[in-house]
């Protein structure tokens, strides 16, 4: 009796055949990849810290701090052009012990006759001849003629509480419009920042930059 063979088949399965792991691309062997070299470009040098003239303006020195990228940039500026102008505005400004007695905002005119004549106020017309623009003249914006607060910065107690309360307001006011007029008009439109607080809307410098270049301000306690 013959017994009976079975015939295997094998399945074939759909789709394409498995690939094995050594099937596609070889990739190149580390010793043999290129090594990519990303170049750092040098970093630029700060920029100098300008020489100003002998005796500056205040704004020439908060435009010099300003320009600095960094902090202590910044502080070896303010250290470099120290003067007793400076750090009497930064502590009007930066104190919050002291207290201005003058309105805040924009400045008028003290003369009836000069409201008339000037079109805005006196803040304004500062403003524009600071930035070179309408009512400026070549003179208003080199100086000439014109004080400083380097010069006149010793006055400026009679517009804070304390300093000279014996003032009237109408007073006060006017003594300091005509400062304010008889300053370069650049010094004249930081000091009415000032008067309100807001140095820092013109200049980047901070409180605590100040504090660092002149650690001999005694802030808090003023009034």
């Amino acid at each position: 009796m013959t017994t009976p063979t079975t015939k295997t088949t094998t399945k074939r399965g759909r789709g394409r055949p498995r690939k094995t792991e050594t099937d596609g691309p070889k990739l190149p062997s580390a010793s043999k990849a290129k090594k990519r070299t990303i170049k750092v470009a040098d970093p630029k040098p700060p920029a100098a810290i300008p020489d100003l003239p002998v005796n500056p303006f205040v704004h020439e020195v908060l435009d010099a701090v300003s320009a600095q990228k960094t902090k202590a940039r910044k502080v070896e500026a303010l250290r470099k052009y120290e003067h007793d102008s400076l750090k009497v505005i930064f502590v009007w400004n930066f104190d919050e012990t002291v207290i201005s007695l003058l309105p805040e905002g924009d400045v008028p005119y003290g003369e009836t006759e000069d409201q008339t004549v000037y079109n805005g106020s006196l803040s304004e017309n500062l403003a524009r001849e600071a930035a070179g623009g309408e009512s400026a003249t070549g003179q208003d914006l080199d100086g000439r003629n014109k004080t400083s607060l380097r010069r006149e910065y010793t006055v400026l107690y009679n517009f804070v509480k304390g300093g000279n309360d014996g003032l009237t307001k109408s007073r006060r006011e006017m003594i300091f419009i005509n400062l304010l007029q008889g300053l370069h008009p650049k010094d004249a439109q930081l000091l009415i920042l000032v008067k309100d607080k807001k140095l820092s809307d013109m200049y980047n410098v901070t409180k605590e930059i100040v504090a660092e270049a002149y650690p001999d301000i005694q802030w808090g306690g003023r009034s």
